[in-house]
């Protein structure tokens, strides 16, 4: 890239010098201005290069920009004295002078300086195109490496929740299995064919950090079977699930757990048991899905602090989709709690 900008822009200077010398038909031989031009050219491309590699040596493009303002300056001024000593050598060999009055009056010193000067207009274009470039490039690269080094942060902490998350499903499962296998057998078997489900399908989840509402509906369901064999009629769950939901994404097993939340502070301290509600809506004109769970109970500051249902869901909702994403636990009339999650469609 850098040879190709470099060839490209120093062959743009020589055809626009061509172009306006025949544009203002200078009256100077013709000859004369086209080895005028090919000598700056020339000598423009050797000195910039030079002082690529003298700006790369010293590493000034990985300084701060206010740092390297200073040798920039002693740069452009050394280049343009190298660049202008260059051309006047050029001007001297091979008899160049627009002016021979200009030579007469002027000593070697003079000549140098004068063509320095206009040659530092020059290479301060280079330089300054050579900057913005850099600086543009290198400020873009340290904003993908940023980009880069957020995403592997979150995922590993969603890797973390999720490794927090399974354990602490299977272990409330095997409670219940536990409860089941000697008061009866039969049932605590179907309860193993049960988790044995419901693991199958939490396979897929983790390789997923999102799914399809209706696999987490169907997790749920085989959940929610296997704790009925432990509350029997002391709980029963009403289904109010949208059709138009069913396809749309979810953190995996992060409805599973609030259910399981719902269950171990509402229904399971209640002798008496409970009804939880489950559903789910699109609210199209605010591009939402939102997803409600009410259970009997009362909030509490332990559960609000320190519940894992309800840090594990705002950890994964914040690290998924931020602001944009909503989570709510508050209490309803007549001793019920409900839990709304508002998720980016």
């Amino acid at each position: 890239m850098y040879w190709v900008l470099q060839l490209g822009g120093w062959g743009t200077f020589l055809a626009g010098t061509f172009f306006l010398a025949n544009i203002f038909n200078l009256e100077y031989p013709e000859a004369i201005i086209i080895n005028r031009t090919i000598a700056i050219t020339l000598t423009g491309l050797l000195v910039s290069h030079l002082l690529r590699e003298t700006l790369k040596r010293a590493r000034l493009m990985q300084k701060k920009l206010e740092q390297s303002i200073p040798w920039l300056l002693l740069s452009l001024a050394l280049s343009s004295f190298i660049h202008g000593f260059l051309v006047l050598a050029c001007f001297e060999a091979f008899d160049l002078y627009l002016s021979q009055e200009a030579i007469e009056k002027l000593n070697m010193g003079q000549l140098l300086l004068a063509v320095s000067l206009e040659m530092s207009t020059i290479m301060l274009l280079w330089l300054t195109i050579y900057c913005v470039y850099h600086y543009y490039t290198d400020s873009r690269q340290r904003q993908l490496d940023q980009l880069k080094l957020e995403g592997a942060i979150k995922q590993m902490e969603l890797k973390t929740l999720k490794a927090h998350l399974n354990p602490h499903f299977i272990f409330n499962s095997l409670n219940s299995i536990r409860a089941l296998v000697d008061l009866d057998p039969a049932r605590a078997r179907r309860a193993i064919t049960e988790l044995s489900n419901l693991l199958r399908g939490s396979l897929y989840t983790e390789q997923a950090q999102l799914v399809p509402l209706q696999k987490e509906i169907d997790m749920i369901r085989d959940y929610l079977a296997l704790e009925s064999i432990r509350f029997e009629d002391r709980m029963q769950v009403d289904w109010q699930i949208a059709a138009d939901t069913l396809s749309l994404s979810v953190p995996p097993m992060m409805l599973q757990t609030l259910v399981e939340n719902a269950i171990k502070h509402g229904i399971g301290t209640r002798p008496q048991g409970g009804r939880i509600t489950i559903s789910s809506k699109k609210l199209t004109e605010k591009n939402l899905l939102v997803l409600e769970i009410v259970n009997p109970g009362a909030l509490s500051g332990a559960i609000l602090q320190t519940g894992f249902g309800v840090s594990s869901t705002r950890s994964r909702l914040q690290l998924l989709y931020g602001a944009a994403a909503r989570f709510e636990i508050v209490s309803e009339p007549e001793q019920t709690v409900k839990v709304t999650v508002s998720i980016p469609l």
